[in-house]
């Protein structure tokens, strides 16, 4: 039952091959899900994500979904069985902001696809067309239990390109990858980042300059729009994004910081009616909170992490929290390689700190803020996000309870495929994982 690292990426070379969805679509997404077999894992206990945890429960996989889940369930016969006694079951985790691929492992120059900063916008770009699948950062995030993650380009323009969401398998293709059908996405950015990092000799060069570059693009969608529907104009890719955001067909996830900020786009949004989906880092959105949660908005951040540059200095540990309390839909992020490797202790350090409040967070809410919170924000939570039954069996076995700081993924599974085992032989998927041990070393 148990396939490694290896023979996982071999057999989605070969089952990838046809279209799962989207058939006339460019770049379509090609995701198949790889084959699996029967799986009952039993003793554990269980935190489905859209329901309380229990205790000793017993979880049916048959043909890469959930089929059952409780705590006398019986084990069919001719399945494989995992002894998961002592250890916790969780949905796999989702990451809402990743540049994995894009700003690649080893970080060095040519590997830095992130930011196309030529211009100070860039929304004809897509984020897809820069990943490279054999990023090793994907395995050492598949370790750290995710399954599934929200791709974006960097924040150096003001429209940034298009996102993308895939699953976490190994795959040469990007396409291979693709989640079908999820929410199209596009990253916009205000504040520091599109001053700071603007192309030499253009604009903008202060927040005022930032905004003016924002109306100007939707004026000049509005008309696009027009003009398209009367058959007029030829197609253009940087218009094509910003309209689809007008007419709902792509969601917004705008890095921002600032509450003010926040507060600006929210009349920008507003000014040319769309709606804002998701507000990525948002280290002060606790102070507009309210606003945030009559919007609608979703806000991805993260723990703790601050004071790296100035729009960051005025956030607090109770950020998530207080969005939470507040009836946002939060979520926890990684915006790193390295925090997406402990997403679950990112979610853990932000419940610490409502405790130390004496203000509860239940273990429930804040596994959702990486797992069913970003994927109903993705539009996939009909497919993955918690342990229900029918939905794709992405699913995390882990060591000791997932708050715990001496929690590791033992066993990850995608659509019901185990795709890291612990204690399986080592089998690396990059020549970049692959090191001398200290044996080794010594006997040179």
């Amino acid at each position: 039952m148990q396939l490694n690292s290896l023979l996982i990426f071999v057999i989605s070379m070969l089952v990838a091959s046809s279209i799962y969805a989207e058939p006339d679509a460019p770049y379509p997404a090609n995701y198949q899900p790889l084959p699996s077999t029967s799986v009952a894992i039993v003793g554990a206990t269980i935190m489905p994500a859209d329901g309380e945890e229990f205790i000793n429960g017993t979880l049916i996989i048959r043909d890469g979904k959930i089929a059952e889940m409780g705590q006398d369930v019986p084990i069919p016969s001719g399945m494989d069985v995992i002894n998961a006694q002592g250890k916790w079951v969780t949905p796999g985790i989702i990451d809402m902001h990743s540049h994995i691929g894009a700003f690649s492992s080893p970080s060095i120059p040519s590997m830095r696809n992130g930011n196309e900063k030529t211009e100070k916008n860039t929304a004809e770009v897509w984020v897809e067309h820069s990943i490279w699948p054999q990023d090793p950062a994907f395995q050492r995030a598949r370790e750290g239990g995710v399954t599934t993650m929200n791709i974006l380009p960097g924040s150096a323009n003001l429209f940034n390109g298009r996102s993308v969401v895939v699953k976490n398998i190994p795959a040469v293709r990007v396409q291979d990858m693709k989640v079908p059908n999820a929410v199209k996405g596009a990253k916009l950015a205000c504040g520091e980042n599109p001053i700071n990092y603007a192309a030499r000799g253009k604009d903008p060069f202060t927040r005022m300059g930032n905004m003016k570059g924002f109306r100007n693009a939707f004026i000049d969608a509005q008309s696009y729009l027009k003009k398209k529907q009367s058959g007029e104009i030829k197609q253009d890719l940087e218009l094509e994004t910003i309209s689809g955001i007008l007419t709902g067909e792509i969601t917004t996830h705008i890095h921002c910081y600032r509450a003010d900020e926040m507060a600006t786009m929210i009349e920008l949004s507003h000014e040319f009616g769309f709606k804002i989906g998701t507000f990525h880092h948002a280290t002060q959105a606790y102070k507009i909170a309210d606003l945030l949660a009559q919007e609608g908005i979703a806000v991805a951040t993260w723990s703790d992490r601050w004071g790296f540059k100035m729009e960051a200095y005025d956030a607090v540990p109770l950020n998530a929290a207080s969005l939470e309390w507040a009836g946002v839909q939060t979520i926890i992020h990684s915006d790193s390689s390295i925090l997406a490797q402990t997403l679950n202790v990112e979610a853990a350090k932000a419940m610490a700190q409502a405790k130390r409040a004496e203000k509860n967070i239940s273990r429930a809410q804040a596994l959702k803020w990486v797992t069913l919170n970003p994927a109903e924000t993705l539009g996939i939570a009909d497919r993955t996000g918690s342990l229900t039954k029918g939905k794709s069996a992405d699913i995390v076995i882990w060591s000791d309870d997932p708050f715990s700081i001496f929690a590791k993924a033992d066993i990850v599974m995608i659509d019901g495929v185990i795709v890291v085992d612990r204690s399986a032989p080592v089998s690396e998927t990059s020549d970049f994982l692959v090191g001398q041990s200290m044996e080794e070393l010594e006997n040179e």
